[in-house]
């Protein structure tokens, strides 16, 4: 054979997608240069070592939105994480984009989240604004961390485009406006930022329903869909007929209202809410704050340094179950704790 497969490929990729597809010919590579694979593009490899990775298996035990659910079909952070590759796919195979620079981006773009979801990363960061350490950041950013962990942690030395995108996922509250899907570096990235947040509304409503949190999706919402898999068609066909053949991924105004009035609904009734019904949540910010300032103090990390940023990286990459045990073993007397298992 006078050509690879992946140079084959490459080709396909060439004839067959979008002129506005990111194609892996063209990347612009990694930060330290690789023979290539022989079989798979670049953005194929990226997805494989996101894949097989530790921290992105870790995701299985770490926190959507509910901590600790009574029940086996509540999101995790890797079901989140699925959800949000697989709405990115569909819409990129719809539009001709690169599905394996999408896919890539999508299952690496929470491996730094911490446990117990967004708060312990609310944790994290209001410890890290009381301390005046120098080298040690001013802030925790879950997306920033993701980054941190493929570039450093983990050292997967993947390309530019996959980067980006995993470090430009997140808009946190803010409103989806008319120009997210032109300021991200490729399509594909913009794809997966849009994506996340369609996967985030639908199923934490989901979630919120079968917790008791709300009772039915308001009226207003019905429009969209009246079940799960159609709010989720029509938020997809909405950016597919509206970026076919164009240089952008956009949304009609109608369905950018709805979206951006949906998620500040959500806040308003499930994010917010919860915390103020659920006392566990103090308990989880409490156990992800001590045990950052132990090993902060302490400095008795395995396999590090011990420098500031070692606490940070080795509590965020904690699982939920994880940080319990640890802070159980710092901070509750062996005797206690046999006790409260006799108890149970």
């Amino acid at each position: 054979m006078s050509e690879s497969v992946r140079e084959l490929i490459q080709k396909r990729e060439s004839e067959a997608l979008s002129p506005f597809a990111m194609l892996s010919s063209e990347s612009e590579g990694r930060r330290r240069d690789e023979e290539p694979c022989p079989v798979r593009t670049c953005f194929q490899r990226d997805r494989d070592r996101i894949l097989h990775s530790k921290p992105f298996r870790r995701l299985k035990h770490k926190t959507q939105v509910f901590i600790d659910p009574v029940g086996d079909h509540y999101r995790t952070r890797l079901t989140h994480s699925l959800e949000v590759a697989q709405i990115a796919r569909t819409i990129g195979r719809a539009l001709r984009l690169n599905e394996d620079l999408i896919e890539a981006i999508a299952l690496g773009h929470d491996v730094g989240h911490t446990p117990f979801g967004h708060i312990g990363e609310q944790a994290l960061d209001e410890v890290l604004r009381e301390q005046d350490i120098e080298g040690l950041p001013k802030k925790f950013r879950h997306y920033e961390q993701s980054l941190r962990v493929v570039d450093v942690l983990e050292d997967l030395n993947l390309t530019h485009e996959v980067r980006v995108g995993i470090g430009g996922h997140s808009k946190g509250r803010k409103d989806l406006t008319a120009f997210d899907g032109e300021l991200t570096s490729t399509l594909e990235a913009a794809v997966v930022r849009i994506s996340d947040r369609v996967a985030y509304m639908n199923h934490d409503l989901d979630d919120a329903v079968r917790s008791g949190i709300i009772e039915k999706i308001p009226d207003e919402f019905q429009v969209i869909g009246n079940s799960h898999g159609k709010r989720i068609s029509a938020m997809v066909y909405d950016v597919v007929s509206n970026s076919l053949d164009q240089p952008a991924i956009q949304l009609s105004p109608q369905m950018l209202d709805l979206m951006n009035e949906l998620k500040e609904w959500l806040y308003d009734n499930v994010y917010l809410e919860y915390p103020k019904i659920y006392p566990d949540i103090a308990k989880a910010k409490h156990i992800v704050r001590e045990l950052f300032l132990y090993y902060l103090k302490e400095a008795s990390l395995p396999n590090s340094n011990s420098d500031p940023q070692s606490a940070i990286d080795y509590v965020a990459g904690m699982t939920d179950r994880f940080a319990i045990a640890r802070y159980a073993e710092l901070y509750i007397p062996t005797g206690f704790a046999e006790r409260i298992n006799t108890v149970r």
